[in-house]
């Protein structure tokens, strides 16, 4: 449940009150955990993209999404939106400092995701459609 103050403006709690409510698992997941998130923030580990180095990198992803899932990771404080004065205006996408403490965390979720994916009694999604 997330408490508004209006339709618009979050209400801001301190650090106690927020405890709360969430738990800072939940707190992270939040922000990372909406779909292509993680993948986006896999690609900009590898360093600075462009949009269209992100859609490319991206396969399935839609522009609007991409620009929506930036905005979002931007106001969070994980990534740093950089346009260049120049004609055309060039726009790169960054890990912030706050994003690359994110590396570490994702990387072990890699590790265990392909442990899992080599043992032979995991169940694939993708089997289970169709």
């Amino acid at each position: 449940m997330k408490l508004k103050a209006n339709d618009s403006t979050p209400l801001l709690l301190n650090v106690p009150q927020c405890l709360e409510i969430t738990s800072p698992i939940e707190f992270i997941l939040d922000r990372v955990g909406r779909k292509w998130s993680l993948q986006i923030l896999r690609e900009l580990f590898r360093g600075s993209r462009r949009t269209h180095q992100l859609v490319e990198a991206l396969p399935g992803i839609s522009t609007k999404t991409l620009t929506i899932r930036l905005r979002q990771l931007e106001q969070y404080g994980l990534v740093k939106r950089t346009v260049y004065p120049e004609i055309p205006p060039r726009v790169e996408y960054s890990l912030t400092e706050k994003g690359q403490e994110l590396q570490p965390v994702i990387e072990a979720l890699q590790q265990v995701g392909q442990q899992w994916l080599q043992q032979q009694s995991h169940v694939c999604p993708l089997e289970l459609s169709g």
